[in-house]
């Protein structure tokens, strides 16, 4: 990409399920009272950026952080969801590993399996990803877009700007309420603030 806006990434804040590790795909789950308090307190950090375009994911947890933001949704995008975990859903690692027969499981690594829905393959969440960035594009030639969504989705996302293959994603830990920031440097894709929270970023 060569236009000048930075892609701001804002994870959800915490849900009873990821306080707890558990997988978190199409299971729609409110904020916790600490997540919120989390989202809120993104407002000053946002705040230094020049926003033209805010995208978010369906599910309410990305919906009702980016309100307690501070900022106002222009598109909802379902391509922001986070990755279909299908029978894994709802499960820690711990517990997929314990089904599998104590293997050193990951879901970058080894997938899911079907379960309620089909769940996804990490390149299908990448195509995703893809479509999302297209899609920004243009938006970027005027300012910063940030785009709130989820974890994994989020981490495949970013392999997937910086041209790298989607299970570059396990690599970048990303925490809820947390935001990242990729840009360019000498005009090539580039993480430029990573799992920041209390702090202007960028």
């Amino acid at each position: 990409m060569s236009s000048r806006g930075r892609l701001v990434l804002l994870r959800h804040g915490e849900t009873e399920w990821s306080a707890t590790g558990r997988h978190t795909g199409r299971t729609d789950l409110p904020l916790t009272s600490a997540g919120e308090r989390d989202a809120a307190a993104l407002r000053g950090p946002l705040g230094t950026f020049d926003v033209a375009r805010v995208v978010s994911s369906p599910l309410q947890r990305a919906r009702r952080t980016a309100e307690l933001a501070g900022l106002r949704v222009d598109r909802v995008d379902p391509d922001l969801h986070e990755w279909d975990y299908g029978g894994y859903e709802g499960l820690t690692t711990p517990q997929v590993r314990e089904r599998r027969g104590g293997d050193a499981w990951t879901v970058f690594e080894d997938g899911v399996v079907p379960g309620d829905t089909p769940g996804e393959t990490v390149e299908e969440v990448a195509a995703r990803a893809s479509r999302v960035l297209q899609r920004v594009e243009p938006d970027l030639a005027t300012g910063d877009v940030v785009l709130v969504g989820h974890g994994h989705a989020l981490r495949v996302l970013t392999a997937t700007y910086l041209r790298q293959e989607p299970r570059f994603g396990a690599c970048v830990v990303l925490d809820a309420g947390a935001l990242c920031v990729l840009g360019q440097e000498h005009g090539r894709p580039a993480i430029l603030a990573w799992n920041a929270r209390d702090r202007p970023t960028g």
